[in-house]
């Protein structure tokens, strides 16, 4: 196992950072907290003809043929840089697609996804926000060749420009709560779904989807009837593993603000990084940078192998939310509070590293899940 990156990696790490220092500017990322769209469909066409969103799929589907190693790579960049838009949710519901899908829904779905031409929003948690069998109530009914969904979904992230929304609803009830669980694919302009923006901590840009008697053709069940538990614990962990190496770019960024900022800020006659108290913390910050750069690519290796990686998956996710949420605090508290305030840049990391640590499992849900791979 070598970490060291290739020819080809360093070229796209290199090329994303120069594509990205021009084109996702921080007045970008303020202007799209504001703005009701949420992303630049002028940034997503250009990253679409990079190749980025297609990175990871298959050439046959339209997409690179490349491996999660270079995913990793280019996430790091895309955190570092805040790029705002549904890159991560697309391209989880696509290899969600690419794993569970049939060949007819790979075919139909895929090429466009990797093209961008088609926004994918995953409408998974409900009124409790709880990443749980027993959270999804919204119910899927047979009726013929279709099945009719009612149900209302909460913090879906982009939902409100998707073309696809990929549903969880129950289609059969019992004691087992894992069981009669069915994922399907939703036209998000079919009748009878209303999406509405919530107010968010971060200003991006999460929806209530909700259902009222949608049609959806049985054709459209991504995976199996009433086992779709499955296909939401991989979406859960792939969204889970693309979040690392996003909050890692974006603890390194944090650092190096604040690292900048000690240097050029006098306080008593000598710069304020000279004092022992603030070095300790930066250095606390330079070892929990390694440590979530070390756990993302190590998983990312994994999953380009087809090795298990579950508790790997939650092992990252854990270190990196508290790596990513603390790197912010120390920044702010070196920046003597003032960081919090909009003129200063560190508030934007602050602010999506607390929505990153809670999105597909906060560090406790991640730790609860490892006990259970130890059989406690």
């Amino acid at each position: 196992m070598d970490f060291a990156l290739s020819e080809q990696q360093e070229m796209l790490k290199k090329s994303a950072f120069d594509f990205l220092s021009k084109e996702c500017t921080k007045k970008l990322v303020r202007e799209m907290e504001q703005d009701e769209k949420g992303y630049s469909p002028d940034l997503w066409r250009k990253m679409a003809d990079l190749g980025w969103i297609g990175l990871v799929f298959p050439e046959q589907y339209g997409g690179g043929g490349l491996s999660y190693i270079e995913l990793t790579t280019l996430l790091e960049e895309m955190g570092k840089a805040l790029v705002p838009g549904p890159f991560l949710s697309t391209v989880v519901g696509g290899l969600a697609l690419l794993k569970w899908g049939s060949e007819a829904q790979k075919k139909q779905y895929l090429p466009r996804i990797a093209a961008g031409k088609a926004i994918v929003a995953l409408a998974i948690a409900e009124s409790d926000a709880a990443y749980d069998a027993s959270g999804i109530k919204a119910k899927a009914v047979a009726e013929g060749k279709d099945f009719v969904i009612n149900g209302t979904k909460l913090f879906v992230t982009y939902g409100h420009v998707a073309d696809y929304l990929i549903v969880a609803a129950r289609t059969t009830s019992g004691r087992d709560k894992q069981a009669g669980i069915t994922v399907f694919i939703v036209d998000a302009k079919s009748p009878g779904v209303s999406r509405s923006l919530l107010k968010t901590f971060t200003g991006d840009k999460k929806c209530e989807v909700v259902l009222k008697n949608v049609r959806v053709p049985k054709a459209n069940i991504l995976g199996k009837l009433d086992k779709g538990w499955q296909v939401v614990e991989g979406i859960i962990d792939l969204g889970a593993f693309m979040l690392c190496p996003w909050m890692t770019g974006g603890t390194q960024q944090a650092l190096d603000m604040a690292v900048a900022y000690a240097k050029e800020r006098f306080q008593f006659g000598r710069a304020i990084g000279s004092f022992q108290a603030l070095q300790t913390k930066m250095a606390n910050t330079v070892v929990d940078v390694a440590g979530a750069r070390d756990f993302s690519y190590f998983t990312a290796w994994k999953l380009s192998e087809g090795m298990p990686c579950q508790k790997d998956i939650s092992i990252a996710k854990a270190w990196v939310s508290e790596a990513y949420r603390k790197a912010c605090v120390e920044g702010i508290q070196i920046h003597g509070g003032i960081g919090i305030t909009q003129d200063y840049d560190i508030q934007l990391y602050y602010r999506r590293a607390k929505a990153a640590e809670i999105a597909f499992g906060d560090p406790d849900y991640h730790l609860e899940r490892l006990s259970r791979h130890m059989g406690l």
